[in-house]
């Protein structure tokens, strides 16, 4: 990609249309929207967003919202207790709003994996060196966090148990890392070692709750770095990642039901050649059965300043890339077995990444954008 690289998005881990225009999006009124599988429509928001911003949500068609629950954030020390505070409050909110959640389970102490600089951002960014996978004590305290963190707010957790006020919504799908392709997410990505995650993974949540579903940790489709072959790797297109992953981790089919993708892009156009080639991947691996989840996806409503600023797109650019690429992706559903979008983002978040200055479907002040009034109407709720 040609476009500026991101910044890191969620460090503590590691979005006036003219009347005619909104109503282009009219077929993806509440009629059809019954129509896509449960938690279809979702959002990523930048930051905490509060019980009436939920409810917000809510009224316009949100099924999901996805949020990161990363370990270094419910256990800094070694063999220290964790903390759920900030995570219980999340989840009780959105639970509090009707609306699911997918989590992320990412991010390692810097106890358990050293810290190193990510390469080309000038001593601005730290990254876990490699993922957990390496020794005993990385493997045995990642299984820990996970099997700990299905235990609290999967299908019997002990947060429902302990805040019967709340109304129960279980988690029961659990996304495994987040760009695990890309250095901003871990500074030398291995296609083998999130194999061997993936697998440590899948037993740690199996064990907790049998039924509850893995899907992978959402590729980025194309980062400009996958281009350079010298030195350590610091990313891969999602098509080599996944097909490396499959090639190198025997069996590792049985370790997840789905596959997730971030399909960032200057237009709506170019999603089609992304989703195609992942999708040949999974059937070349005799894995066509597995759902696609597109769990971030969007433009930033800034006017555009640089040839290079290719996400930037203004108020109704933003919009019109919402409804083309939804379009698409509701004439596609079937036959790509997508079975979740996600927004990114809900708000604003200025300066954490190279289009987050106006990613979000609401401005500030929680003001809604175009955007988001293009997205009710696929989502078939009110504004």
């Amino acid at each position: 990609m040609s476009l500026p690289l991101f910044r890191p998005r969620l460090r503590l881990l590691a979005v006036a249309l003219a009347l005619a225009l909104v109503t282009l999006a009219a077929a993806g009124s509440a009629a059809s929207a019954g129509a896509f599988p449960r938690r279809f429509w979702g959002v990523v928001p930048q930051g905490g967003l509060s019980l009436e911003q939920l409810h917000r949500l809510k009224r316009g068609g949100v099924d999901s919202i996805r949020f990161p629950i990363v370990w270094p954030g419910v256990q800094p020390e070694p063999n220290g207790r964790f903390d759920w505070s900030a995570v219980d409050a999340q989840v009780e909110n959105a639970a509090r709003a009707r609306i699911d959640v997918l989590p992320f389970l990412s991010g390692a102490p810097k106890w358990a994996v050293p810290e190193t600089w990510v390469p080309g951002t000038g001593h601005g960014l730290k990254a876990p060196r490699f993922l957990p996978v390496r020794n005993g004590r990385q493997r045995s305290g990642w299984k820990r966090f996970v099997s700990a963190t299905v235990r609290r707010y999967g299908r019997t957790g002990s947060f429902w148990r302990l805040r019967p006020d709340v109304p129960r919504r279980p988690i029961r799908v659990w996304q495994i890392w987040n760009e695990a392709n890309f250095k901003y997410f871990v500074a030398r990505p291995n296609p083998a070692e999130y194999g061997k995650l993936v697998r440590l993974s899948s037993s740690a949540v199996k064990a907790a709750d049998p039924g509850a579903r893995i899907v992978l940790g959402g590729l980025f489709s194309n980062p400009a770095e996958a281009r350079i072959r010298r030195g350590p790797r610091q990313a891969y297109t999602a098509r080599e990642f996944l097909q490396i992953m499959y090639r190198r981790t025997p069996g590792i089919k049985r370790d997840f039901q789905g596959v997730a993708l971030h399909p960032y892009t200057g237009s709506y156009k170019r999603l089609t050649p992304y989703i195609e080639e992942v999708r040949r991947v999974l059937k070349a691996n005799h894995d066509a059965g597995k759902g696609l989840w597109i769990t971030e996806l969007g433009w930033s409503s800034e006017p555009r300043r640089t040839e290079r600023d290719g996400f930037a797109k203004g108020l109704r650019g933003q919009a019109a890339q919402l409804q083309g690429a939804f379009r698409l992706l509701r004439a596609k559903q079937r036959r790509w077995n997508v079975r979740g979008v996600y927004w990114f983002s809900v708000d604003d978040s200025p300066g954490s990444c190279n289009f987050c200055d106006g990613s979000g479907l609401f401005g500030e002040g929680f003001r809604p954008k175009p955007a988001w009034h293009a997205y009710v109407r696929f989502a078939g709720g009110r504004p």
